[in-house]
């Protein structure tokens, strides 16, 4: 029995793994974590019955325990209770689902005690990368990937020498707004932002793959969970999401993992891994497939890779506020009170304002995150008022 907690149960990544675990009997769940989704989390709380449900206000958590008084659960709320949930003793895996920095804390806190992680939440690496693969390391803790791209990428390395590795390959669909210019980008709004071509995801990961920044997201994440530099990640567009990624090796062979886009697989895969069990989803006829087409992306209009990858090669806090000035700047595109070209403009202010601090510790990367806050709301807000 493989016994797990899902950190972020009512999010997209949350309900496909539960997905996961109606198909697979032998996954039980022994903690749930949410955030405001009350009426989604109590139904998951009666169809799995978990031992502790955290929730994230104290409100929530007591509205929720009247709701569940005929329910053998214990209910936990704020980051107490997230940590509670990630190092229950009884779970084996932790899911890391929840979207943005609250996720790093109780990701930490679960390895430390000893929990392997299936990693959906990007942020955790990007932001606190240097103190968490050590620390995985010195636990003997496995990083499993959830992201479709480093699942691929995990995958075309099983059983190969990743010392041997010349180039990652990230692939990319380019977003719902692919081929389109910076004067055409001005007037897009939030309902054609979150219209991805591909994936169904939550709101916040759509627009981020608008903007590109989630794909360099993933190269910063790449280059801590394989061990490369910003140099040996090449993002590729492959429209289609056909091909979720791909490996380069020294010899010129080139190993990619291809499939339908569910996310369902890469969840699975962690869960079991390294089996490989029958999965309800729709197969990839290449017969059906005329043609997979590449492009290069347009790093000048779509500028969130190159200012990822320039915070990962300043390194220290860079990341961090790179990763926090998008979270607020993408919350005040989705509350329509910027546009989606400012959302560049908020991170670019943010990585030339907010000061770096070079090796931060766990204390210092939340202070960094709250320098962020606290300069947009000085800066940005001011002109910018809620709706």
């Amino acid at each position: 029995m493989k016994r797990i907690t899902i950190l972020g149960s009512t999010g997209s990544i949350g309900t496909q793994t539960l997905d996961v675990v109606r198909q697979n009997p032998d996954i039980s769940v022994i903690a749930l974590a949410a955030g405001r989704n009350i009426r989604k989390l109590e139904e998951q709380v009666r169809e799995f019955h978990p031992r502790i449900v955290a929730v994230w206000n104290p409100e929530d958590a007591k509205r929720l325990r009247a709701q569940l008084s005929d329910v053998n659960v214990y209910v936990a709320s704020g980051m107490e209770g997230l940590v509670e949930a990630a190092t229950h003793m009884d779970v084996d895996i932790v899911v890391g689902a929840i979207v943005g920095m609250i996720g790093i804390v109780p990701t930490i806190e679960a390895i430390r005690a000893g929990k392997d992680i299936a990693l959906a939440n990007k942020e955790t690496l990007v932001t606190a990368g240097h103190i968490i693969m050590p620390l995985a390391e010195e636990k003997k803790v496995r990083l499993l990937p959830v992201d479709s791209e480093h699942s691929a990428i995990f995958q075309c390395l099983n059983g190969e020498n990743q010392k041997r590795i010349e180039k990652i390959l990230l692939t990319c669909s380019g977003g719902p707004f692919r081929g389109y210019t910076a004067e055409r980008l001005k007037n897009v709004t939030v309902e054609d932002a979150l219209k991805n071509p591909n994936w169904s995801m939550g709101r916040k990961i759509t627009i981020d793959s608008a903007t590109l920044v989630n794909k360099g997201l993933e190269v910063i994440e790449a280059c801590w969970l394989f061990g490369v530099k910003p140099k040996d990640v090449e993002v590729v567009v492959q429209p289609k999401s056909i091909i979720h990624s791909a490996v380069q090796f020294e010899d010129g062979a080139i190993i990619a993992q291809l499939g339908a886009p569910d996310m369902r697989l890469p969840i699975q895969y962690a869960l079991t891994y390294p089996d490989r069990r029958p999965m309800e989803t729709r197969r990839l006829d290449l017969f059906d497939i005329e043609r997979i087409t590449f492009e290069k992306p347009d790093t000048e209009t779509f500028r969130g890779i190159p200012m990822a990858i320039s915070a990962m090669e300043q390194g220290g806090s860079m990341p961090t506020i790179f990763n926090a000035a998008n979270e607020m700047a993408v919350e005040r595109f989705l509350e329509r009170r910027i546009s989606f070209l400012e959302i560049y403009e908020i991170i670019e202010d943010c990585m030339a304002s907010v000061k770096m601090v070079e090796k931060p510790s766990l204390q210092e990367i939340l202070e960094a995150e709250k320098a962020v806050s606290e300069h947009i709301r000085s800066r940005w807000d001011q002109t910018y008022p809620e709706a």
